[in-house]
């Protein structure tokens, strides 16, 4: 049996959130032809599973963890062990650690879970826990529906009964996800992002971030995003593998990808948060329904989003930037054939050059692609772009050569990429 120590993956997060049954559903729609309606995590428990060298996932622990519906579980980094944390509707999120049993023959090599600390400063529904990345120690944050952020630390990593409340953010709206910047760059401040399902009538943008100012030793809002005005269901910011810039995906009634540029220091007000130029990139509406988890691979270029249609959709930017679906995944794992070409994507945001773009069939998400050797048959894949490659360099003529200067003719005029003969350096020199 091979046990997956990191279970940082999108891969292995979108399989345990959706068989431990954690839905994240806050107002229930009516059943449908006779449906049962859907019940958040109603058995209170968390599974976990792992995958056998056979490829089979096996649930290895169930155990119950709260006295009220789980929203959400997180693992911490592997670096501090296994460790994962989870929040509920009962107004508590709780740390749990794996532990070997080694006591006795009939113990050992046997494994349970133990619940380390339960943090019971909340007044409402903790909504969502997420972990610190590692180059900040161990930390964890949560978020609940009365509009706070709680940031905890463990000061000793070898005792994890111990933690102390560090920060407390006032979102002044209902909290729903959050999501850590795991850029680990010192250009970088730490910086967290929170988004709400606030459904009352005040409530405009639903994205907020901060940023840690070392200065005040707080966290101080940095941004708005003020164009997301509907319900959010989970954020996420993409893992930082050396860009200036920083990329946010939003689930809400569709996939929203944004990028954070920092401005300048000297635009920005002397001790105060860095300020961001943000744009959205990608709006996509494939899913034809609320969106509800959205989480990126550990390289930050592709993105899953998983909603009320059943699938867990993957998204991926060309060498263009233009973002496109490169394939879709039914619940039970299995392909959906076609399916680079299904939805409608926000024409303001597809590609500027969409009948490459569509003729392509999926490989335009990759970086680069190669065209044939050959002249493009007619009625070709590759036919249908042939007009935007450029021209080849006219052939080589061959010409007899004269072994005395050596110099090649060539049938056009010379050009800045062809060799020249080196000339001969004076008496003087070079010695």
């Amino acid at each position: 049996m091979t046990r997956f120590y990191r279970r940082t993956l999108y891969t292995n997060k979108l399989l345990l959130l959706l068989i431990t049954g954690n839905s994240p559903f806050a107002e229930q729609p009516p059943p449908r032809n006779g449906q049962s309606p859907r019940h958040p995590s109603s058995d209170q428990s968390v599974k976990v599973w792992d995958k056998s060298e056979s490829g089979d996932w096996h649930c290895t622990a169930s155990w119950k963890t709260h006295s009220g519906s789980v929203w959400r579980v997180t693992w911490a980094h592997p670096e501090f062990g296994q460790v994962l944390a989870s929040c509920s509707f009962d107004r508590t999120a709780a740390v749990w650690e794996e532990i070997v049993g080694e006591s006795n023959d009939k113990l050992r090599g046997q494994s349970h879970w133990v619940k380390r600390t339960t943090l019971v400063d909340s007044r409402t529904s903790v909504t969502d826990v997420k972990f610190a990345p590692k180059h900040m120690g161990l930390m964890l944050a949560t978020c609940s529906a009365d509009g706070i952020v709680r940031i905890y630390e463990a000061p000793d990593v070898m005792n994890l009964s111990q933690w102390s409340l560090q920060h407390e953010i006032s979102c002044k709206l209902s909290c729903s996800c959050i999501s850590w910047n795991p850029s680990s760059s010192r250009a970088h401040s730490p910086m967290i992002a929170v988004g709400s399902d606030d459904s009352s009538p005040n409530a405009m943008a639903k994205v907020q971030i901060f940023e840690y100012n070392e200065n005040t030793r707080k966290y101080a809002k940095a941004e708005t995003l003020m164009t997301v005005t509907d319900p959010v269901h989970d954020i996420a910011f993409a893992p930082n593998l050396g860009r200036s810039f920083h990329i946010l995906a939003i689930a809400t009634k569709d996939v929203r990808i944004f990028t954070l540029k920092p401005v300048r220091k000297e635009l920005t007000s002397s001790g105060g948060p860095t300020k961001f130029e943000i744009h959205i990139v990608a709006q996509f509406d494939h899913h034809n329904s609320q969106v509800w988890r959205v989480s990126w691979n550990i390289t930050g270029t592709v993105l899953a989003s998983s909603g009320d249609d059943g699938c867990v959709r993957l998204w991926k930017a060309n060498y263009m930037d233009n973002w496109k679906c490169t394939g879709i995944l039914k619940g039970n794992g299995s392909p959906v054939n076609g399916s680079s070409q299904q939805g409608n994507s926000n024409p303001s945001l597809g590609s500027n050059i969409p009948s490459l773009q569509n003729s392509l069939n999926g490989s335009s998400a990759g970086r680069y692609f190669f065209p044939p050797l050959d002249s493009p048959r007619a009625g070709s894949r590759w036919s249908s772009y042939a007009q935007l490659l450029p021209p080849p360099p006219p052939p080589l003529v061959e010409h007899s050569c004269d072994a005395d200067t050596a110099n090649l003719q060539y049938p056009h005029p010379r050009r800045r990429y062809l060799s020249r003969p080196l000339n001969p350096l004076p008496e003087n020199e070079g010695v």
